[in-house]
């Protein structure tokens, strides 16, 4: 566990957290540039090749500040918020080394938690023994065979995971036979130990604008060509893997290009799932009392930059030079 920089180093990190489709990545990427630095994204969708519309992945052409850890690994490579947390503290390490201020960004909220705070995540890779074995379980008898299982052995971690949720209902099976329960680690989440100075920045919007807002952003993926990338995945033989991900959107899509469901069918689920995935988001990061709020229903994404830039110390000229030298 790195815990080489805590509260008393001077340069801080700042987090920059939210419901999907509040503005994050553009928010970030404005106050990389200002700052000079780099944002480390944290989504756990974002990490997949090939899948760069139905995550809402900034284009490249459009960033001022690098990106880091989007594109890392395959759709069918397996990726955990371990990994990530390895992954991303190597980035604010390196940047915190420099003298430069890491903006931590994204709204999976365990990802957040695993790059800043002191969480550990018990040893557990693919291709492992264990693994293989409640895998190939859960293959000749399904899915709520091997949660049945979890039912019996941790009924308290089995009331915490959805029995679809096989991926996580194997990992609580791993996990015991480490001697570790997942509904005992999960409920260790809400003890907070930071890791690093850390500033958060919360992004909010009223609900039923930011629902809107979504529903746009869906009819302008499927607009983006969300289904060609969906395709070329299917192609590529990834479908399995986007299923049992359940990533929002590439399941539905293929529920389409399977023919179970109509494309407006698949276009409502895809803004369902979203609207509930943006409430839970709301949830987890309403519960962590040191983000500091700020109201997108009125400002542009460039004004809350300013406002970020400004709380951290950093002047407007500061800011505009910072914008102007990542263009050029």
């Amino acid at each position: 566990m790195i815990k080489t920089r805590a509260a008393s180093v001077s340069i801080p990190v700042i987090a920059i957290v939210g419901p999907t489709g509040v503005g994050k990545s553009h928010v970030a990427d404005l106050v990389a540039a200002a700052m000079r630095s780099e944002v480390i994204s944290a989504d756990a969708m974002q990490v997949y090749r090939g899948m760069d519309i139905g995550t809402a992945k900034m284009p490249a052409a459009q960033r001022r500040a690098p990106l880091r850890l989007i594109d890392i690994v395959d759709p069918t490579e397996s990726y955990s918020a371990a990994l990530y947390q390895k992954d991303a503290r190597q980035h604010i390490e390196r940047l915190l080394a420099d003298g430069s201020v890491p903006v931590v960004c994204g709204g999976t909220g365990l990802y957040v938690r695993a790059a800043l705070d002191d969480c550990v995540f018990p040893p557990g890779e693919k291709g492992d023994r264990r693994r293989r074995r409640y895998e190939a379980l859960a293959a000749r008898k399904g899915d709520q065979a091997v949660y049945d299982l979890l039912a019996r052995r941790d009924p308290d971690s089995a009331l915490a995971i959805h029995p679809h949720n096989v991926r996580r209902v194997i990992r609580a099976l791993e996990m015991l036979d480490q001697g570790v329960s997942y509904a005992e680690r999960r409920s260790h989440l809400t003890k907070i130990e930071p890791v690093y100075d850390t500033v958060y920045f919360g992004l909010a919007m009223e609900r039923s604008a930011l629902y809107r807002r979504i529903e746009s952003r869906v009819d302008a993926m499927i607009a983006a060509g969300l289904i060609a990338e969906v395709q070329q995945l299917v192609n590529e033989g990834v479908a399995d893997a986007l299923t049992s991900r359940q990533a929002i959107g590439y399941n539905e899509i293929i529920q389409y290009l399977m023919g179970e469901q109509t494309m407006e069918a698949s276009i409502a689920a895809i803004k369902m799932r979203t609207r509930r995935y943006a409430k839970r988001q709301m949830s987890w990061f309403g519960r962590d009392q040191r983000i500091e709020w700020i109201h997108m229903d009125e400002l542009r994404v460039e004004e809350a930059a300013h406002m970020i830039v400004e709380k951290m110390g950093r002047s407007y000229d500061s800011f505009s030079s910072g914008i102007h030298r990542a263009h050029s």
